[in-house]
């Protein structure tokens, strides 16, 4: 039975720039080089996103938000995504009642 080429993953075939034969050695590459260099090798490309998000805007107290802007900075991430992660957890932790507090 004949494979159908256009399926090929990764491991079968090297990638365009980077001659990377997995994953890892991709992010390897990229981890050492600067796509600027390398823009005269690639070409445009359509991509569709089907992005469920809505934004909903809470007020907070000054303080509280200054508390978590120093938590957000010394984590190396936006306040908005250090608020999201502590909600999920929160959101997690009264699913399964281990919630105390």
């Amino acid at each position: 039975m004949k494979k159908n080429s256009s399926r090929k993953g990764i491991h079968s075939r090297k990638s365009s720039v980077s001659k990377a034969r997995s994953y890892a050695d991709m992010g390897d590459f990229w981890d050492e080089h600067d796509l600027s260099d390398y823009w005269d090798k690639t070409r445009s490309v359509r991509a569709d996103a089907d992005l469920e998000s809505e934004e909903s805007l809470y007020r907070i107290e000054k303080g509280l938000s200054e508390i978590i802007r120093r938590a957000a900075k010394e984590r190396g991430v936006s306040p908005h995504t250090l608020v999201n992660l502590w909600l999920q957890e929160k959101v997690q932790r009264l699913k399964t009642g281990t919630n105390r507090g």
